[in-house]
């Protein structure tokens, strides 16, 4: 499960650092199980937003995500958070005298589900190979394990905590071709940090990100094919202090067909044109640039990860470039969409 907390790590345009909090449930309730994790940006459809509105000295009315220091304000703004995102349930049931642990997966996306049994009452104990592990299908419904009870006459019940993540980490990125330019044919724009420069992507979910300097309100095209799992939209304020900053990136994630998934992060409030379960192809229009979350100038972080286990890491990607050549990027290079 993802939380509204976005962490990502800035470029030479102070790009937000990416952050995903696993969470794990303690007897029907949430907690922070690894607050974060250093893998994906995360979507922030559960953070309230408030936008202030008042009049500056000259008269002219402005709107702003922070208070004004002097300025009387008018009327606060509560904007819209957007759509629930996805979530992962593992719940139990009695059945035939055995305990029953399922899982759902709301994603459009296989999850990995690790499971832990902190008290159990009355049941036997799983076998010492078993494996507290599973991958669920797409929105789908699983039985996880089942414990029997030790005596007929009294209920068997469980403390237990779960975690899981996005992808399966069997996945293999076995890209069929090079990854198209995320923007418009016959345009390009300057790569601001990538591999091996690591003046922020120091972590494995960013060694190999792509910051690419754009102005706000470009087209952004898919880079592969693939599932959209999990939007964030309605966030419109970009800074650089991380505390305030880092939860207010715009985000699209797209699953590929070997089970990598791509991030495409500050993007501008309110111009996504997909949503989860939505399969989009190579080269369509998805969402505008912006600059949104902890950054310090407009630009465009793409990165392709894997689930390497409960953790995501980032892995080179090639662009095409002309006449179907691959192209690997390089800080300072300019990249030309084909």
């Amino acid at each position: 499960m993802y939380s509204c907390v976005h962490s990502i790590s800035s470029t030479l345009f102070a790009l937000p650092r990416i952050g995903l909090s696993l969470f794990e449930n303690v007897a029907g309730r949430m907690v922070p199980l690894i607050a974060l994790l250093p893998v994906v940006f995360v979507g922030g459809g559960a953070c309230a937003q408030s936008m202030y509105k008042y009049q500056d000295e000259d008269g002219n009315w402005s709107f702003s995500d922070r208070p004004p220091p002097e300025e009387q304000v008018v009327e606060i703004l509560d904007l819209s958070t957007g759509p629930v995102p996805p979530s992962v349930e593992v719940s139990t049931r009695i059945v035939e005298g055995r305990l029953r642990f399922t899982a759902r997966n709301g994603y459009a996306v296989p999850v990995e589900v690790v499971l832990a049994l902190d008290a159990l009452r009355n049941l036997e104990y799983p076998l010492p190979n078993q494996a507290m592990r599973w991958i669920i299908d797409p929105e789908s419904t699983q039985t996880m394990l089942e414990l029997a009870a030790l005596e007929n006459n009294i209920v068997p019940a469980a403390d237990y905590r779960y975690i899981w993540l996005p992808g399966d980490p069997r996945a293999v990125h076995t890209p069929d071709q090079p990854y198209r330019a995320p923007f418009a044919v016959a345009t390009e724009y300057p790569i601001s940090q990538t591999f091996p420069v690591g003046a922020t992507h120091t972590t494995p979910d960013s060694y190999y990100a792509v910051d690419i300097a754009m102005p706000i309100g470009t087209d952004i095209y898919a880079a592969r094919a693939g599932t959209v799992f999990e939007v964030a939209s309605t966030n419109f304020r970009g800074g650089t202090d991380p505390e305030q900053d880092a939860a207010a990136a715009n985000i699209v994630r797209i699953m590929h067909n070997d089970g990598s998934h791509a991030v495409y992060a500050h993007l501008n409030w309110n111009s996504i044109r997909v949503r989860p379960g939505d399969r989009v192809e190579r080269g369509e229009y998805i969402a505008d640039s912006g600059n949104t979350g902890f950054s310090s100038g407009p630009h465009l972080h793409f990165a392709v990860m894997v689930n390497r286990g409960l953790r995501l890491e980032s892995v080179p990607v090639r662009f095409e470039g002309p006449n179907f050549a691959e192209i690997e990027p390089a800080t300072g290079n300019t990249l030309i969409a084909y």
